[in-house]
């Protein structure tokens, strides 16, 4: 089975398109021209020009749904439903020549995340979810992992920036974390990945701080379609205001927050 739902079709379309001058960027990314624009946190020409695509392609297919996307900004027309991009999610890895970055793409209708796309355009894993009809990779339906005992799992995490406010806070909890799994703490670069891999069961749980919607809107409605669950800290709906996101199998959730709350 696979989604072919319209919503999708263009999803997929307009991240197929970007991609292709992203695969050939990453290829001579020595040469690309790039501008700080926050610390540890790059634009690149390729940003800029995957995301004209994307928006491009959106909006010939549907010119009345707003966006909300992370260069640009925010374009408001009359609409419930809203695109929420992430040109490149994983720009620090792209920079160095690092293949693990993803195209991220969500649909909100009336606040509430019905669609997204998670595009690895290397690796060519298209991670796609619509609300109902359930997570797939490559068209092969995916599930979130089974496993229940928090010291047998794979977490994954994101770290602090060098000045972050909270890095204290964020140390300590990675520290907790890592006395309570035998495997160590995996810290991999893109927060889009990091659900995307929640929800093919490759890792069974992700925590971070600070992410903004566009980080994380796709990935929402593809761990929660293939059977995880998605809160803040605290166990609530409240991610995108609360900036915490958990992100888990069926099993780990409560023992996660509660780590998080020590």
């Amino acid at each position: 089975m696979r989604l072919n739902s319209a919503n999708i079709n263009v999803m997929v379309k307009a991240c197929r398109k970007a991609s292709k001058p992203l695969i050939r960027d990453f290829g001579e990314v020595e040469k690309l021209q790039v501008s700080l624009k926050g610390p540890g946190d790059f634009v690149t020409n390729s940003d800029k020009k995957v995301e004209k695509i994307l928006i491009n392609e959106l909006q010939i297919a549907r010119p009345n749904y707003s966006i909300l996307s992370e260069e640009i900004g925010e374009i408001n027309n009359d609409s419930t439903c809203k695109w929420i991009i992430d040109p490149i999610d994983g720009t620090s890895n792209f920079l160095h020549g690092i293949p693990h970055f993803a195209i991220s793409v969500g649909l909100e209708e009336n606040n509430e995340i019905i669609c997204g796309i998670i595009y690895d355009p290397i690796k060519d894993e298209m991670f796609i979810a619509e609300k109902g009809n359930g997570s797939y990779l490559n068209n092969q339906r995916m599930r979130v992992s089974s496993r229940s005992k928090l010291k047998d799992c794979v977490i994954f995490t994101g770290g602090p920036r060098q000045n972050a406010e909270n890095k204290n806070i964020v140390l300590k909890e990675y520290n907790n974390f890592s006395s309570e799994v035998e495997t160590p703490i995996r810290k991999m670069g893109s927060a889009a990945l990091d659900m995307a891999y929640v929800a093919a069961g490759r890792c069974d749980g992700y925590w971070q701080r600070n992410l903004n919607y566009w980080d994380v809107a796709a990935g929402i409605i593809i761990v929660k379609e293939a059977g995880g669950f998605v809160t803040d800290f605290n166990g609530n709906s409240k991610y995108v205001e609360n900036k915490t996101i958990l992100a888990t199998n069926a099993k780990i959730g409560d023992q996660m927050r509660e780590i998080l709350r020590k």
